[in-house]
């Protein structure tokens, strides 16, 4: 059948050619090494922890060498878009401050290079997918949903590849009789690629994080715009990632089976390919294997769970660097303090076998993040969280902002700052007794001690307690109200013959930090003591007293 004829009749109100296409679309005058990114999510308003892995390592890319990185949304899948989803994916990422330079936005698109939403992109694809028709690339296919099942059927009793190719691509050579009276009685078609690929040969390619790798050629003549007109994803991102100029693609080791038919795919359509690098996939140990993270089973897996808990975003974004760079731990140790868009970020040291998730590291990234931080960040961070999660703890923080500085202030700064808090979402139950309406004494005595011994060191220390007193002195009193209730106050001497004593100088700092933060672990106790006041001190131990 006469090509030309069979796109006019495919095509007829698609009056624009590749030409036009390339001319609205000029490449981009960028520096020399200007790296162009694209995230490109469908907005099913579910973000995951690998979509921030990817969309970091196109961020750095792109802003490290001076070039761009953009928002695509990939929503030709009517069925799995959500209302508000491209909402949803710019706020997840803005709350992990990742910034694009153009693309889709809230309020519509920003950039020279959009539309950015795939569904208003129906001309540009359908442009190029006349040309293939003209090329004898591109051919329609009448088959039914039934016909395509007992083709699959037929395969797999024959335990063969499933697929439209070979005997089973029975439009891809039809008569040209049959194919303008399927057309004329208006039969529904889906476009296909005529394949000339065979499994018998292999292609090189060059992956920047696998490195030289060979796959089998394709041999499939895959869908490229569905019976509505819309696109199929491989159709589509090749269009957009030539038009849009992208010089680089991240995109998860899973898409290496479709690698075979995105190059024929660029070499029909006469695009240079870009750069791809196939990210290795994050990991996690289950019942001593290893497996994917899943959005099923993992809430760590989906990004909001990370909102949720109050995972401060830099310490994600920290803990995410050391699975994209092998030597990210061993940089940041010599640059302690160093925004992070500092390192030097590389493709050639991102992991090819698969990142092990460890709740643990990024806890204690996370537990020095926030140690780094003033009183003032943590104060802000903690606040933006409960104002989401607990507007009441919030309100009694915002309520007197220097009372809530000064507790967060308690063991920071210095070289070896405290570590006490992991996430916000932990904060009320770290400084909470500060506030009476939080307080309640929730540890036990410790075993092996008369409370007639508590009462009498209690009492001593209120005989003998002055807010006057440095923290020297204060502690000396401590010690003194020990030893005469038979208490040692030296640690060394308590270890070496502990037989001829009650307890020791620890054991008395106990009841007293017992007594007013009712917990047995709580920072500085001097300090805990001068945040509270001398009547709240006084009142938290009488009531203790009582309460034995």
């Amino acid at each position: 059948m006469d090509n030309e004829k069979l796109a006019e009749l495919l095509f007829p109100d698609v009056t624009s050619v590749p030409d036009d296409m390339e001319k609205r679309y000029p490449p981009r005058t960028l520096p020399e090494g200007a790296k162009v990114t694209r995230f490109a999510p469908s907005p099913t308003g579910f973000m995951h922890l690998g979509n921030l892995y990817g969309a970091l390592t196109d961020e750095r890319l792109a802003h490290q060498s001076g070039g761009v990185f953009y928002l695509r949304i990939e929503d030709t899948d009517g069925k799995r878009t959500v209302e508000n989803g491209v909402d949803l994916i710019i706020r997840a990422l803005g709350q992990f401050d990742l910034k694009f330079d153009e693309g889709a936005a809230s309020d519509g698109d920003n950039g020279a290079y959009g539309p950015y939403r795939q569904s208003e992109r129906k001309e540009i694809y359908q442009t190029y997918a006349k040309q293939l028709v003209r090329d004898g690339k591109a051919y329609p296919c009448f088959c039914t949903e039934q016909e395509l099942a007992d083709i699959r059927a037929e395969q797999e009793s024959e335990k063969l590849t499933p697929g439209y190719y070979g005997k089973w691509a029975v439009w891809r050579d039809a008569p040209e009789e049959k194919v303008l009276k399927a057309l004329e009685e208006n039969k529904p078609f889906v476009l296909r690629f005529r394949s000339e690929g065979s499994p018998e040969n292999k292609v090189k390619f060059t992956d920047m994080i696998k490195g030289d790798i060979e796959v089998t050629e394709n041999d499939i003549d895959h869908v490229l715009l569905k019976s509505d007109g819309i696109p199929t994803y491989h159709f589509a991102h090749a269009v957009d990632d030539h038009l849009m100029r992208t010089t680089h693609v991240v995109r998860d080791e899973s898409w290496l089976s479709t690698l075979p038919f995105h190059i024929q795919l660029f070499r029909a359509l006469g695009f240079r390919m870009p750069k791809y690098l196939h990210t290795a996939q994050v990991l996690k140990n289950d019942g001593g294997g290893k497996r994917k993270l899943s959005k099923r089973k993992d809430p760590e897996a989906a990004l909001a769970f990370y909102h949720e808990k109050g995972y401060p975003s830099a310490a994600v974004k920290e803990y995410l660097m050391t699975l994209l760079n092998s030597n990210y731990e061993e940089w940041r140790t010599a640059n302690p303090g160093v925004p992070l868009e500092s390192f030097p970020f590389s493709a050639k040291k991102m992991s090819v076998s698969g990142c092990l998730f460890s709740f643990e590291k990024l806890d204690d990234i996370s537990r020095s993040t926030i140690a780094a931080m003033s009183a003032s960040e943590v104060f802000d961070g903690v606040c933006r969280w409960a104002e989401e999660y607990d507007p009441e703890f919030a309100a009694t923080l915002k309520n007197d902002r220097s009372y809530a500085e000064s507790i967060l202030s308690v063991g920071r700064g210095g070289n070896k700052p405290r570590k006490d808090i992991t996430v916000w979402s932990g904060v009320k139950q770290y400084m909470g007794f500060f506030y009476d309406r939080y307080f309640s004494v929730t540890d036990p005595l410790p075993e092996g001690h008369d409370k007639s011994d508590v009462h009498a060191v209690l009492d001593g220390f209120l005989l003998s307690y002055d807010p006057a007193d440095d923290q020297q002195q204060w502690f000396e009193k401590i010690k003194a109200v020990g030893e005469r209730n038979g208490y040692c106050p030296n640690m060394k001497e308590y270890r070496s013959s502990p037989e001829g004593w009650k307890g020791s100088v620890a054991d008395v700092s106990s009841f007293l930090r017992l007594a007013v933060t009712g917990r047995l672990a709580s920072p500085d106790l001097y300090a805990v003591m001068e945040i509270l006041g001398k009547d709240r001190v006084e009142k938290r131990i009488k009531d203790f007293k009582e309460s034995l």
